[in-house]
């Protein structure tokens, strides 16, 4: 498959998001989970230069493979905290809110309420936000993945 467009970068852009991943590692959210975040949410989307961007960034940072590899099926594995289950669960519920799905319950977000302050909350939406930004620009162009940006 071709891209469909080809990377000229706008500045404005670049700089507006620069600006986003700046406020959103501020809010003293762990870097690791938020890659962990980018790479369900883009699973999620099934976009694939993001899943490869996510999972190339948190194996700089030390994370394993064990853990990368059950990120998918998060709710059936033992290798993530109550904090992380609630972040992901957060993550999804934000990300899959087409055809009537519920979005973010009350149970959803006082779970995450409780491992997070509003500032790392603010993070967190934020993470997930941009992901799917990036994930709907991918998939509109036709991204693969393996590529640097």
């Amino acid at each position: 498959m071709q891209a469909r467009l080809q990377s000229r970068q706008n500045a404005d852009i670049t700089t507006a998001i620069q600006r986003l991943y700046k406020a959103i590692h501020s809010a003293g959210t762990d870097p690791l989970l938020l890659d962990l975040i980018h790479l369900r949410v883009s699973q999620v989307n099934s976009c694939s230069p993001c899943v490869y961007a996510a999972v190339a960034s948190a194996k700089r940072r030390g994370e394993n493979d064990e853990r990368l590899h059950s990120v998918a099926a998060w709710r059936e594995t033992p290798f993530f905290t109550d904090a992380e289950r609630a972040a992901l669960a957060l993550a999804e519920a934000a990300t899959r809110i087409q055809d009537g799905a519920p979005g973010v319950t009350d149970e959803i977000w006082d779970a995450a309420a409780a491992h997070f302050s509003e500032d790392q909350l603010s993070s967190i939406l934020t993470e997930v936000a941009l992901t799917n930004f990036f994930n709907r620009i991918n998939r509109a162009i036709g991204e693969q993945a393996g590529k640097t940006w």
